[in-house]
């Protein structure tokens, strides 16, 4: 009778009438329910939004309803849905480097990206001269929001004899499903970056030779000032507002190559204690495990034309098989997204 997701906690010994076992309880699953850190590095800048959103989400936990007696697990499992509803999705480090958008409350199948050229420019105006305007062009495309679903066949019996373990680790599973899909549609997106964005790994600025100390590290953090360098110049005239002294990079890093690229961004090329970094820029770097291809890792100027829109969140549909015993369960999601400057990107090598 012990949870994987209470820890230390036994069902067998709990009683939901006990005020004392209730509050425990409350105070376990708001413990799990805590943010996982996503490896915001406060010398650099953007982390103050993030350190926003995650006080924000520990302050909806706070308000979580006890956990706790019969009556919280009726014979439906849509109220036991809306419990999990507290818990952080599965992984969504991906919400930092594209400009996620909700578009739930407007009746719209879809969003358009913008491509505008304006060509403006600021010119020296003397009194009584007006200033010169500039017809805007461009194109556009229209992101639609896809629909993806999925479902499970609940046995009614489960909540008949409060089967709680079990009802825990299934909606743990169906929640996590869902959110893992949504996490892969807009990894993918990165993935599918053309050849043309990819940097090959640069030789070391010192001449280390290989097997030397430094030498992975400091060709690696060569690459990835080469790709901020890239970035920058290819996206300099786009009204992104990016400066070689303020604009923060995310480096997104398989998991596989996490401990590599750490090191990389922590590389001082002559190992002076308060020297400066071989990065010459600013750097954030998220880990995921989602990646397809793990030799690879990327440089990315977030947000701007990076865009993920939400149309419906994860919502549940039930309906009781009278001849089963079962309730079938599904549920739906609608989201769409497009990365509308490649240029954005960059697919950095290792070797």
């Amino acid at each position: 009778m012990k949870s994987k997701i209470f820890k230390r906690w036994d069902w067998s010994k709990f009683d939901p009438n006990n005020k004392e076992h209730r509050q425990k309880l409350t105070m376990q699953l708001k413990y799990f329910l805590a943010i996982p850190d996503l490896e915001p590095n406060p010398l650099f800048a953007g982390i103050q939004e993030f350190q926003e959103d995650r006080k924000a989400h520990q302050e909806l936990v706070q308000k979580i309803q006890e956990f706790t007696a019969a009556s919280d697990f009726p014979t439906s499992i849509l109220p036991v849905i809306q419990k999990y509803d507290q818990l952080t999705y599965y992984d969504n480090g991906y919400e930092q480097i594209f400009d996620t958008r909700d578009f739930s409350g407007l009746r719209r199948n879809g969003f358009d990206l913008l491509d505008i050229a304006n060509n403006v420019q600021f010119l020296k105006t003397p009194l009584g001269k007006k200033a010169k305007l500039y017809q805007m062009s461009g194109e556009k495309e229209h992101v639609y929001f896809e629909r993806y679903a999925g479902g499970l066949n609940w046995d009614r019996q489960l909540f008949d004899d409060e089967e709680y373990l079990t009802i825990e680790s299934l909606t743990k599973a169906y929640r996590n499903a869902a959110y893992q899909t949504r996490a892969a549609v807009f990894y993918a997106l990165i993935e599918a970056a053309p050849a043309a964005q990819n940097i090959a790994w640069q030789l070391h600025p010192d001449g280390v030779a290989a097997g030397a100390r430094g030498y992975t590290a400091g060709r690696d953090a060569a690459t990835m000032n080469l790709a901020a360098q890239t970035i920058i110049l290819n996206t300099l005239n786009r009204g992104y507002g990016i400066t070689p002294q303020n604009t923060t990079f995310i480096v997104l890093t398989p998991l596989q190559l996490r401990g590599r690229i750490k090191q990389a961004l922590n590389y001082t090329y002559d190992n002076v204690t308060m020297s400066p970094n071989a990065v010459d820029y600013k750097f954030q770097q998220i880990t995921t495990t989602m990646l397809t291809t793990t030799n690879v890792y990327y440089v990315i100027l977030p947000k701007n034309k990076m865009i993920a829109g939400y149309r419906m969140d994860l919502t549940t549909f039930t309906d009781f098989d009278i001849l089963s015993y079962t309730d079938a369960q599904v549920g739906w999601m609608r989201y769409g997204g497009a990365i509308g400057d490649v240029q954005q990107v960059q697919r950095l090598a290792i070797a």
